[in-house]
C-alpha cells in the first residue's frame, strides 16, 4: 500500500469532527483536550506561548513551510513538546502521559487554528479559566523536590 495513502486515512483530530474533543485552551496555552473523545481521559498538552507579535509570527510561518519529516519543538517554562510534520495533512504533538511517549494527531487547520491561540492579544473564554485553575491544582500535587 502507498504509505502516502495509508498516512492520509489515518485518524486525526480535526475542527469538524463528530465527536466533541476539545475540552479547551487555557490562559496558560494549553490545550486540553479529550483523548479520542474520551471525556473520561482529558489532558493538556503544552501549546504554543509567544512573547510578541514578530515572535507569533515568525513561528506561525514556520508551521506552515514544514515539510513532511520536519519538527518544531514548542519550549515553555516547565514543558516542552515537539510538532512532527508527518505527511502534507498530518501533523503530530509529542507528549508524554503517565509517562509514556504519546503522539497526538492534528489536521493542518485544527493545529494551526490551536497554534493562533497564541496571539498576544488572544484571551481565553471565561469558562476556560477554570482548565488554568485545573492546572495549577495538578502542579501542587507534584512533587518539587526528591
Amino acid at each position: 500500500m502507498n504509505q502516502s495513502f495509508s498516512l492520509s486515512l489515518v485518524t486525526r483530530y480535526r475542527l469538524d469532527d463528530e465527536l466533541p474533543w476539545l475540552e479547551g485552551i487555557d490562559p496558560s496555552r494549553h490545550y486540553w483536550i479529550a483523548v479520542n473523545s474520551d471525556r473520561a481521559q482529558i489532558v493538556a498538552i503544552p501549546g504554543l506561548a509567544t512573547a510578541s507579535f514578530t515572535q507569533f509570527r515568525a513561528t506561525i510561518l514556520n508551521f506552515r513551510a514544514m515539510q513532511p519529516g520536519d519538527q518544531m519543538t514548542i519550549t515553555r517554562p516547565a514543558a516542552h513538546c515537539t510538532i512532527h510534520c508527518i505527511s502534507q495533512n498530518c501533523f503530530a504533538i509529542a507528549t508524554e502521559i503517565n509517562h509514556a511517549p504519546v503522539w497526538h494527531l492534528f489536521d493542518q487547520e485544527t493545529l494551526e487554528s490551536l497554534l493562533m491561540t497564541s496571539h498576544p492579544d488572544w484571551q481565553c473564554s471565561p469558562q476556560d479559566i477554570d482548565l488554568g485553575r485545573r492546572m495549577l491544582m495538578r502542579s501542587w500535587q507534584q512533587v518539587a523536590a526528591a
